[in-house]
C-alpha cells in the first residue's frame, strides 16, 4: 500500500470523518439573525448570535463576515460560521468548530451560478486528490432579524472543511511557514495542483506568503503528511471556470480574461509534471461528470462550463506539446 493512502487509511479509522461532508446531498438550512448588521460590519467582524436549523434541529451558533477580496467587490459577503457556544450534538455539523460558508456575491442568478461553480472547483480536485477541502453544498433560507416582515432570501451555498480537519483527516498537520522548501514538496501531490489550475484556469495563487498572513500560502494550505509537505488550493472564484463579472486577469501576466488559461507553477522534474498530467486525464469522466451532476444551472450552462474543460483536454490529446508549454512557463 502506497505510504500516503496507509496513513489516511489510519486517520479515518482514528474517527476523524465528520457527517457534514460525509454526503453529498445538499442541506436545507435557515439561517436567523441580524444579517444586515453582520454584512455591514466589514471592518471590526465582530460575531453575532444566530440560530441554525437543519433536519429539524436547531443550533445557536456565532455568524460574521469574512474574506478580503470579495468584501470589496461583493454586496453579500462570506461568512464565517462559529458552531462553539451551541449544541450539534446529533446533528449534521456533530464536531465541527469554525467553519467558511461561501456565499453568492450579489443578487441576480449569474451570481449564485457562480457559487456552484466554485463548489464544482473544490469537487474536481477532490476527485483528482485525497488531500483536498471537502465541501458541502447548501440551500439556505436567511431570516434577516434586522428586518422583520422583510423579502426572504434563498440561496445556495456551501461549507469548506476547516485546515485543522484536513490535516488531522490525511495524517498530517497544518504547516505554517514563511518559505516553501521545493525539495519537501510531495511530486504528485504538487504536479496535481498545479495542472489542476491550470484545467480551471486559476491564476490568483502562488506558493509564496499571502498579504494577509505571515506563511504561504496565497490561495493554498501546506500540510506535513510524514514529512512532506501537501500543497491544498483552495478559493476559485476568479477563475475561468467560474468566470465571475468581477474577475479580472494578473495585469503581470498579461492574459486578457480569466478564461485564458496559464500555467505558474514551479519548475520541477518533467516525468513528475507527465505522471500527474496523465492522472488528471485518467480522470476526464469524473470531471466532467462533476460538472454535469451540477443542480440549478441551466443545460446551456452545464454546456458551457464543460466546453471549457473539455478544452483542457483537448489541449493535453498532445501531451508532449502541453508538457513543453508548461516548461516554458514554469516558474
Amino acid at each position: 500500500m502506497h505510504r500516503l493512502a496507509f496513513l489516511l487509511l489510519l486517520a479515518s479509522a482514528a474517527g476523524f470523518a465528520s457527517p457534514l461532508f460525509e454526503s453529498d446531498a445538499v442541506l436545507e438550512i435557515t439561517l436567523e439573525g441580524p444579517l444586515s448588521t453582520v454584512i455591514e460590519d466589514t471592518e471590526d467582524r465582530n460575531e453575532h448570535r444566530f440560530a441554525l436549523t437543519v433536519q429539524g434541529s436547531t443550533i445557536d451558533l456565532d455568524v460574521r463576515v469574512r474574506g478580503i477580496s470579495r468584501l470589496r467587490v461583493c454586496t453579500f459577503p462570506p461568512l464565517r460560521l462559529d458552531f462553539r457556544g451551541g449544541d450539534t450534538t446529533d446533528t449534521v455539523f456533530t464536531g465541527q468548530n469554525k467553519l467558511k460558508l461561501v456565499t453568492h456575491c450579489k443578487g441576480g442568478a449569474d451570481y449564485e451560478q457562480n457559487v456552484l461553480e466554485e463548489y464544482a472547483a473544490y469537487r474536481i480536485f477532490n476527485v483528482l486528490s485525497e488531500v483536498s477541502f471537502r465541501t458541502r453544498l447548501a440551500r439556505i433560507r436567511y431570516v434577516d432579524t434586522d428586518d422583520p416582515g422583510g423579502n426572504e432570501l434563498v440561496r445556495h451555498a456551501f461549507f469548506i472543511e476547516s485546515d485543522r480537519a484536513l490535516a488531522e483527516r490525511s495524517g498530517g498537520s497544518v504547516l505554517e511557514t514563511r518559505r516553501v522548501t521545493k525539495n519537501y514538496l510531495d511530486e504528485t501531490q504538487t504536479a496535481l495542483a498545479y495542472i489542476f489550475q491550470y484545467l480551471i484556469g486559476n491564476t490568483d495563487w502562488s506558493l509564496v506568503r499571502a498579504l494577509d498572513k505571515d506563511s504561504c500560502c496565497h490561495n493554498g494550505l501546506l500540510v506535513d503528511i510524514g514529512e512532506r509537505h501537501f500543497y491544498v488550493p483552495y478559493d476559485f472564484d476568479l477563475s475561468g471556470l467560474v468566470n465571475a463579472r468581477y474577475a479580472k486577469p494578473d495585469p503581470s501576466l498579461r492574459t486578457k480574461r480569466v478564461t485564458q488559461r496559464r500555467y505558474r507553477g514551479y519548475c520541477m522534474p518533467g516525468e513528475a509534471v507527465r505522471e500527474g498530467l496523465r492522472l488528471v486525464l485518467d480522470h476526464h469522466d469524473d470531471i466532467i461528470r462533476v460538472i454535469g451532476e451540477l443542480p440549478l444551472l441551466s443545460e446551456k450552462e452545464i454546456e458551457s462550463r464543460t466546453r471549457f474543460v473539455e478544452g483542457f483536454f483537448k489541449a493535453a490529446a498532445n501531451e508532449d506539446k502541453l508538457l513543453r508549454r508548461f516548461k516554458s512557463r514554469c516558474l
